[in-house]
């Protein structure tokens, strides 16, 4: 036998006793939800390095176990998967009270007097902005008005920022140039909001960003500060049963903030990158763009870091009054809309808007578009239907990001092309009330329709969209996945008596795997995660109740004792 046979035979010998290595932990004496195919309930699981060696009863378990296997009683503890939350901004909403602390704002009292302690914090002059404060979880339900911002702070610029919309007080305005005559550039999606009576500017810009002439007041973080407050972030995720995450509108300073946390041995949740993509500018730019993050060295897969994804801005907001309709708003106090034939925002035309698509998707990428209103979700949906008479999406998996007001329409070619969502659960709970005012019960019919996307085989995800702050509850937009799953389950707004289309609640199982198989799938990772089966990353947590069986309402109130990240307890902190 030649030398190289026998190191052939003897590199396949080492190989089948390193696969029969026992294990170096085992989890035993509990329920184990292992969302498998089956959704089976094992009693014990082995991990061996960073992934799951076996799962199963606990005789058939314990028997693998050597005698320096750690073995671990979970005392009938319930046993999931890691927790993936499908839309976040972690590096953005870790920063957000890094100046000063931002109280719980809950009506326009609390708004007044949050800039007037600005305003005397400050001094005159200094630009003042209130961030994401969302009209529909205001009790007034509507906007602070211009003259409420002036007579708050008549010495400052005040900007009162919620999604992409905003108010300006007349300082504000008048530093911007924005006055009765002022025109919007040719091309721009951006609306200013006149007075009928008076024919002066409102206030209300949709989609103002770049119109306002701001500076920037408040301590200036380093790098290193923008790493421990990420560091602080993803340490609460992990407390709450948050193994993975997907960053949405990623930059380049967050991507290496990332690699960072990668290269220090510090990133506890597997995160999901997906670049941030500027479809106002011209194709050739949007091109260049799509090749710096396909050769990102963080393109190539890692399971702990990967940029795979890239996402653009279709539309305004639900929340703002600028997400773009199939049928008119109608006259809103609550969103100050006086135009009856007003539809919200398109910011992309469908041509431009299926090039990029095309460009995206042919270069591999998987693209995401905010999409909130009925009219924006049809037109993203059917811009990936023109592609894919050129070549097949499938694979790509395009998304629908938020996908709040669907359609059946919208929902079947979804199904047809193989296009995934990821929806933010909390929004039903937090806003269902004012859209119910808004619209009506009828045109509510598809707002968050998880029974029907799931029946007609759409794969959707949970996630949370947070934005601003650390606390899984004190969020602008929660991120506890426990909430967000009770929410599937019961449908129930807040300030509501009932619950809001009760026929497209979830079942506990479906609403496990928004948050677990169906959050992996989304990341073309469900060979590696979303279950606990053996092979796949032994990323799991243990819970202080039974989901499957304690009263629904316990579901929202669900504590994570431990949270294991590749087969490491990363919650509590070791």
């Amino acid at each position: 036998m030649t030398r190289r046979v026998c190191l052939f035979f003897a590199a396949l010998l080492a190989a089948a006793q390193g696969a029969e290595r026992p294990p170096d932990l085992i989890l035993h004496n509990g329920r184990i939800i292992t969302v498998d195919q089956k959704f089976s309930i094992a009693e014990a699981i082995a991990i061996r390095g960073e992934r799951i060696a076996a799962v199963g009863s606990n005789e058939a378990i314990l028997r693998l176990a050597s005698p320096a296997t750690r073995k671990i009683d979970l005392l009938g503890k319930t046993v999931m998967p890691g927790l993936i939350d499908s839309h976040a901004h972690p590096t953005g909403a870790s920063m957000h009270e890094f100046d000063h602390p931002v109280p719980e704002m809950d009506t326009i009292a609390d708004v007044l007097e949050y800039v007037r302690s600005r305003a005397a914090a400050l001094g005159p002059g200094q630009w003042i902005t209130v961030s994401q404060i969302f009209i529909t979880r205001l009790k007034e339900q509507r906007y602070p008005t211009r003259e409420e911002l002036d007579r708050a702070a008549p010495q400052n610029p005040v900007v009162f920022r919620t999604g992409p919309d905003a108010v300006l007080n007349s300082a504000a305005l008048k530093a911007s140039g924005i006055d009765r005559n002022y025109k919007v550039p040719e091309g721009m999606p951006t609306r200013v909001e006149m007075d009928p009576k008076t024919g002066e500017p409102t206030g209300v810009l949709r989609r103002g960003a770049d119109l306002i002439k701001s500076s920037r007041t408040g301590k200036r973080p380093t790098f290193e500060d923008r790493l421990s407050r990420l560091r602080q972030l993803l340490a609460d995720y992990n407390s709450v049963g948050i193994t993975g995450v997907v960053t949405r509108t990623t930059s380049d300073e967050e991507v290496r903030l990332f690699a960072a946390l990668k290269d220090r041995g510090q990133l506890t949740c597997r995160s999901f990158l997906t670049y941030s993509i500027d479809a106002q500018a011209p194709l050739e730019e949007i091109a260049r763009a799509v090749d710096k993050a396909v050769q990102s060295p963080h393109h190539r897969y890692d399971n702990l870091l990967w940029l795979r994804g890239a996402k653009i801005f279709l539309d305004g907001g639900m929340l703002t009054g600028s997400a773009y309709m199939r049928q008119p708003w109608g006259l809103s106090k609550i969103y100050s809309i006086t135009d009856p034939e007003y539809r919200g925002l398109l910011f992309v035309q469908p041509e431009k808007l299926h090039q990029i698509a095309r460009l995206v998707l042919l270069k591999g990428l998987q693209l995401t578009a905010h999409a909130q209103g009925d009219g924006a979700i049809l037109h993203l949906v059917e811009a990936y239907e023109k592609v894919n008479r050129e070549f097949s999406v499938k694979d790509a998996r395009p998304c629908v990001s938020h996908g709040s007001f669907m359609s059946l329409e919208a929902i079947d070619k979804m199904r047809q092309l193989g296009v995934v969502a990821d929806l933010q659960p909390a929004w039903l709970e937090r806003d269902g009330a004012t859209l119910l005012e808004q619209f009506g019960n009828d045109r509510l019919r598809y707002f968050h329709p998880y029974k029907t996307l799931a029946e007609r085989g759409v794969v959707v995800g949970g996630g949370s969209d947070h934005m601003q702050k650390i606390g899984s509850m004190r969020s602008i937009n929660p991120y506890n996945p426990f909430f967000g799953m009770w929410i599937t389950l019961a449908r129930q707004p807040r300030w509501m008596k009932g619950a809001l289309h009760p026929e497209e609640r979830l079942t506990r199982e479906q609403a496990i795997r928004l948050y677990t198989s169906n959050n992996a799938f989304l990341t073309f990772e469900e060979k590696e995660k979303g279950s606990l089966e053996a092979g796949k990353l032994a990323d799991l947590i243990v819970l202080d109740r039974d989901i499957l069986t304690c009263p629904l309402d316990e579901v929202k109130e669900i504590g994570v004792e431990q949270t294991w990240l590749g087969g490491k307890r990363v919650h509590p902190a070791p």
